[in-house]
């Protein structure tokens, strides 16, 4: 198994903070997402990566285990030592507690690499909490499953294998982050599996409880003058007209363009667009003859 460098993939340092760590992902995250690489396999495959190395970095639970896995490989490899006989032993999830044997790539969704699935396989993953019990009453099982922002918005279906059984997991429309699902007699003994929904981070969303963010970039002659910008949003594309003077920072509320609620008989709820005011770094000198026009004309 090969060591992968999660900071080095996104491009920061060890001493990053979640704000920096977000910046870099959105902006590794946009450039080779997908929608912007129609039927490119080597942008496909950079978004997994990078979209892995934030939901490490980004945990603060899993960047520790991380960094203690990362001083210790780098202490071999400076001591000469191959990477083939480094012991990965001590860092592995190997096995679940409890007889229970699950295929966590079901649980990732089947977009991380091994080395993701060997090292943080286990991490939280199926606990119990039922020692008080009588022996007679089966024991609940816990686990995190990892989701996608889409999942939660149109409802899936996951299949998982436990123990050699096959179980059929429903992602309801809305779920949110932390709903449990149950499956019932899933696990040894006939105990109940809960697998506790974690909604990975996309680059184009915030999700904040019910509420979804975006963030727009306008250009400062749009800003001006006002037009029209195209929003993202979870079922495509919309239009949003900027009326002139808009500042940056101004939130826009889009009605029933946010997050569908369970029980909620097909409504969703808002998002919310902030704009951001791109100032351009250069400008050509006819640009800037105006632009001094501009600022002369409002010292009169």
């Amino acid at each position: 198994m090969n060591y992968r460098d999660y900071y080095e993939i996104l491009g920061v340092n060890k001493n990053s903070d979640n704000a920096e760590l977000k910046r870099a992902y959105r902006k590794l995250a946009m450039q080779y997402h997908p929608d912007q690489n129609p039927d490119d396999k080597k942008a496909e495959e950079k978004f997994k990566e990078i979209n892995e190395a934030y939901q490490v970095l980004s945990d603060p639970d899993k960047r520790a285990h991380y960094d203690r896995l990362g001083s210790d490989y780098n202490r071999y490899q400076q001591g000469g030592g191959n990477p083939g006989g480094f012991n990965w032993g001590q860092y592995t999830q190997g096995g679940s507690p409890g007889g229970m044997n699950v295929d966590y790539e079901d649980l990732f969704g089947g977009d991380f690499s091994d080395f993701f699935s060997q090292i943080f396989g286990g991490m939280g993953g199926f606990g119990g909490g039922q020692r008080g019990r009588s022996a007679r009453q089966p024991q609940k099982y816990e686990t995190e499953m990892i989701v996608s922002l889409h999942e939660i918005y149109n409802g899936s279906t996951r299949q998982i294998n436990i123990n050699d059984r096959k179980f059929e997991v429903k992602v309801p429309k809305g779920a949110k982050n932390g709903t449990k699902l149950r499956l019932k007699g899933a696990g040894p003994n006939q105990g109940d599996v809960y697998l506790i929904l974690k909604v990975s981070p996309d680059p184009r969303f915030d999700l904040k409880g019910d509420k979804l963010y975006t963030e727009i970039k306008i250009d400062i002659y749009t800003a001006i003058l006002g037009g029209e910008v195209k929003v993202p949003t979870l079922a495509g594309n919309i239009m949003l007209s900027i009326p002139a003077g808009t500042q940056s920072g101004r939130i826009f509320r889009l009605k029933g363009r946010g997050m569908p609620t369970i029980n909620s008989k097909g409504k969703n709820s808002d998002l919310f667009a902030n704009i951001i005011v791109e100032i351009p770094k250069e400008i050509s000198p006819e640009e800037k003859e105006i632009f001094e026009q501009l600022a002369k004309s409002q010292n009169k």
